[in-house]
């Protein structure tokens, strides 16, 4: 449940229509393949859990394994890619909610604002959520995903699924944007990865469960096969009813594809169904990268990797205020973009990245703190590199130029702090 709690999100909602509008139905395609690459990195995940069990993820792996440098570039895409992941969020919660209620997509950006403005004050007072409420929003969320697949089967059209595989499908004809099916293919596997990648929370669970070198990877595969097995499910239905113009549309005019599909079942209510599911799992999604995120800039404040005054507590030695704060900031002047395509792009670029130093990572383990072969951990890091730089190549370079920012940055922290001869 921790797992689908962490998958179930921003991604099914927001990525299925993304894919499908890039490669038409071989999307199905793509989030096989995303799978087996989030299956691979979620097992490196696993293995540096067991042999390193600390909070931080690969920011810390990349310190211990790999090079201060790397573990810091961790920290910093992990930051972009979950930064963007956020206003992605509250950019897709606003389109749903403002279909639900019938206004226009004009009021997209004041909506996300507002729910980002809201959570931020939120997490300042130290709520956090309990396994009982993930367990309660996974169960809402699923159940609305049931119901959108069951009440599609029956309008389902085969010959929306030919051809399978199209150059530039979904792009306006004389797009310049059109690529070819290949490419088109390998940015929608980029851009449906990022939605598998909630895995990395099983792996911190570690020290609260038995057996965790058995328990941890069945968990992960397990979680993977079924969310892959939803995605595949709710994709098919997406397709076989809108088609793969028809979702490309609703993703970039609404930001609500599933309950714009919903009004084609002739379903009574279906698309509110949807809105509920997605309002709930984006607020929820929303609301723990404000609360993750926070506690990641607070590690880096105090390692010196950012500005110290981010790793200041408030009065009560409770919540990290001016990290949330910063945050919330990031991510506002993230929504203002109003693009989930150019959003969720950059967080697929930088999640890339992260995952590839996080295979990196378990490459360096001892032979004797390996679960897994290596190859595995190889699989891994060739697919996250060569899928990072099939997303549009505006993104890349400004996500490169970013890390450049980033390294820049970092080399001159610690040469300030180092101790003067």
């Amino acid at each position: 449940m921790m797992g689908l709690g962490a998958m179930l999100g921003t991604g099914i909602f927001v990525s299925i229509g993304l894919g499908a509008g890039l490669a038409g139905p071989a999307v199905l395609l793509a989030l096989a393949v995303a799978a087996a690459v989030a299956l691979a990195n979620g097992l490196a995940s696993a293995q540096l859990a067991a042999a390193h069990p600390v909070s931080g993820g690969t920011y810390e792996y990349g310190y211990v394994y790999l090079s201060p440098a790397a573990g810091f570039t961790a920290g910093w895409v992990f930051l972009i890619a979950k930064s963007a992941s956020a206003a992605t969020a509250a950019l897709g919660f606003a389109g749903y909610l403002l279909h639900a209620v019938g206004f226009g997509p004009a009021y997209l950006v004041p909506v996300a604002l507002g729910a980002v403005a809201l959570l931020t004050a939120l997490v300042l007072t130290g709520i956090r959520r309990s396994s009982t409420a993930n367990a309660a929003i996974v169960s809402v969320t699923l159940l609305s995903l049931l119901y959108f697949v069951l009440a599609g089967l029956p309008s389902i059209d085969a010959s929306r699924f030919a051809p399978f595989f199209a150059a530039g499908a979904g792009a306006p004809a004389g797009d310049a944007n059109a690529r070819s099916a290949l490419g088109a293919f390998l940015e929608a596997t980029a851009l449906t990865f990022v939605a598998y990648t909630g895995y990395a929370r099983i792996a911190t669970l570690g020290e609260e469960v038995r057996e965790p070198r058995k328990t941890i990877p069945r968990a992960i595969i397990a979680t993977v096969a079924l969310v892959m097995v939803l995605y595949l499910a709710v994709a098919a239905v997406g397709i076989g009813v809108a088609g793969s113009d028809g979702l490309r549309a609703a993703t970039d005019t609404e930001s609500a594809t599933l309950a714009v599909v919903a009004q084609r079942f002739g379903v009574p209510g279906a698309p509110f169904v949807l809105a509920a599911g997605a309002i709930t799992a984006m607020l929820s999604v929303l609301l723990n990268l404000i609360l993750g995120l926070s506690r990641v800039v607070l590690a880096m404040a105090r390692r010196g990797d950012l500005f110290r005054v981010l790793g200041r507590l408030d009065e009560r030695r409770t919540t990290p205020y001016w990290a949330v704060l910063a945050v919330g900031a990031v991510i506002a002047a993230l929504v203002t973009i109003g693009n989930v395509r150019t959003t969720w792009s950059f967080s697929a670029f930088a999640v890339l990245i992260y995952y590839a130093l996080t295979n990196l990572s378990a490459l360096r383990l001892p032979a004797e703190q390996r679960l897994f072969p290596r190859w595995v951990a190889v699989f891994g890091f060739l697919a996250c590199l060569g899928l990072a730089f099939w997303v549009e190549r505006r993104v890349w370079l400004v996500g490169l130029g970013l890390v450049i920012v980033g390294l820049v940055w970092h080399a001159i922290a610690r040469r300030r702090a180092q101790p003067s001869p």
